[in-house]
């Protein structure tokens, strides 16, 4: 059970609840959700104009709605914007939206009801989770449609999954004990507002891209070790003069995975090479970058979900309710922009890693890393795997938030593509996946060939660890199910797990 301040979440407490944990916000957020509903009431009282509570939305704000139709309009917005395509969000990612909108609202600045914020909590307890279709957001207004599918469960509109069966939401809600809500006024507005879905889907792509991260630590030192590589790049006199924090912590990590290496030692006195190639020398210069920005990406993450991004917004103190533009994510767009380059660095220099052990002239192992080389293929292939998702990275990589369109007859004249450029994260990380995968194969065979010269403690764990699942390749065989194993080790955080990496987390003190 994760309890969240609203506004003070960590990041580890998002990873909890993507992972499955329980979710109730402090209760001493209720006297601010009170305030803000009166201060709704009050609003609607009085029959002043004001946006989303008794005016049609977006380029229909002008229109003003009577008191009577109040219900009616807040139900209207969520049938009318749902309208996603494309295939299911991740059933984990809907559960981080619905906390992430849950404890948004939670502010106390949306006048959302607390009999609303109690459906959601009761959903995310039973495990009913709305369908929510992953394409049709432009991330301003808002992630309007995604958010409407969710809020469309909530009123027993659409479909949940329960269990590992699609249900249609008003017969779920009734077999858990739940009824669904009327909206009162402005909650389909506050509920359907935000950057939720985007900065949901970020934080997913970023959580899969930290454990790829620590994976390629494990998999590049242990390539060092393949290719009797040097770890004088490591030195930290060298990355001090350079003085980026990034750099420093993953020249240390390296030298920790290392240290206490025979193989390494074997070659100190005669080895006749002056220098590695880049992808072995230059991991703490490279990897170093991708983590500062990836630290700054999580950041700006971190402070967007415990962000109020709906419109208006309500001040009990003052009774008003003021229009601005907190739903447009242009930082999560280019947060996530940032996450897309660095998974396309993380896995074009591990690539290159592979490309250089399959090499004989440049790692002077058997050619593709087989005994037998020319009767077997080895890893040729494999090489090619990790060479095409490299490629189809570097496609997807493209900045999003460097896209515009215009939407809702110009009203909404400049939107941030944060949806797009968050949901692409997660194939992303597959791939990274995949190719930390096969370097992770890679090395471990080719640090076989120097046997029975031992390397580090640590990458002898996670030989070991490998070991468990997939035997060394003497001869040809069916390879796609070695790197599926493989990749289980990278997606789980087995690698992790098994060596400590000393590398200082992202934390509120740190990024906020």
């Amino acid at each position: 059970m994760i309890t969240i301040t609203p506004g003070q979440a960590s990041l580890d407490d998002w990873r909890a609840i993507h992972a499955g944990a329980q979710v109730r916000i402090d209760p001493a957020a209720e006297g601010g959700i009170a305030a803000s509903v009166a201060a709704v009431e009050a609003i609607v009282a009085k029959q002043d104009a004001v946006y989303g509570i008794n005016t049609g939305f977006g380029k229909l704000a002008s229109v003003r709605i009577a008191r009577e139709d109040l219900t009616e309009l807040q139900r209207n917005i969520v049938l009318s914007h749902a309208a996603g395509v494309g295939p299911p969000m991740a059933r984990a990612n809907v559960r981080l939206m619905m906390a992430l909108k849950l404890a948004s609202l939670s502010r106390g600045a949306s006048g959302v009801r607390p009999a609303t914020l109690d459906l959601l909590t009761a959903m995310l307890e039973r495990d009913i989770v709305p369908v929510v279709p992953s394409q049709g957001s432009v991330g301003a207004s808002g992630d309007l449609a995604p958010l409407a599918h969710m809020t469309a469960a909530m009123i027993g509109v659409g479909d949940v999954f329960v269990g590992g069966a699609r249900v249609p939401a008003e017969s779920a809600l009734k077999s858990a004990g739940l009824k669904p809500i009327v909206l009162g006024p402005k909650e389909g507005l506050a509920l359907l507002n935000g950057t939720q879905f985007s900065t949901a889907e970020a934080l997913a792509g970023l959580f899969a891209i930290e454990r790829a991260f620590h994976a390629a630590l494990v998999t590049g030192a242990l390539s060092v070790d393949a290719a009797k590589g040097s770890d004088t790049p490591f030195d930290p006199r060298i990355h001090a003069l350079r003085g980026h924090r990034g750099q420093i912590d993953v020249a240390a990590a390296f030298r920790d995975l290392i240290a206490g290496s025979a193989i390494r030692a074997s070659h100190l006195v005669g080895d006749p090479r002056v220098q590695d190639p880049y992808c072995l020398r230059c991991q703490p210069q490279v990897m170093g970058a991708v983590l500062d920005m990836v630290r700054f990406a999580a950041g700006t993450l971190l402070t967007e979900a415990n962000s109020v991004s709906d419109n208006p917004l309500i001040f009990a103190d003052t009774g008003e309710a003021l229009s601005g533009g907190n739903f447009h994510a242009e930082p999560v767009a280019f947060a996530a922009d940032q996450l897309a380059i660095a998974v396309c660095e993380i896995g074009s220099l591990s690539e290159r890693r592979v490309a250089m052990l399959v090499d004989p002239a440049l790692s002077g192992l058997p050619a593709f890393l087989t005994p037998k080389p020319g009767l077997n293929s080895g890893f040729m292939l494999a090489q090619v795997t990790a060479a095409a998702l490299v490629s189809e990275n570097k496609q997807r990589a493209y900045p999003a938030s460097v896209d515009s369109i215009p939407t809702s007859a110009n009203q909404e004249d400049h939107v941030s593509m944060a949806a797009h450029g968050a949901r692409r994260l997660g194939a992303m990380a597959r791939n990274l996946t995949n190719i930390v995968a096969i370097e992770l194969l890679a090395a471990a065979q080719g640090c076989e060939f120097h046997a029975p010269l031992r390397s580090s403690d640590p990458l002898e764990a996670v030989r070991a660890l490998l070991r468990e699942r997939v035997a060394p390749l003497t001869d040809d065989r069916y390879f796609a199910l070695d790197i599926a194993a493989a990749a289980e080790l990278v997606q789980s955080g087995a690698l992790s797990r098994t060596v400590t990496i000393a590398l200082p987390p992202v934390d509120a003190s740190e990024t906020r």
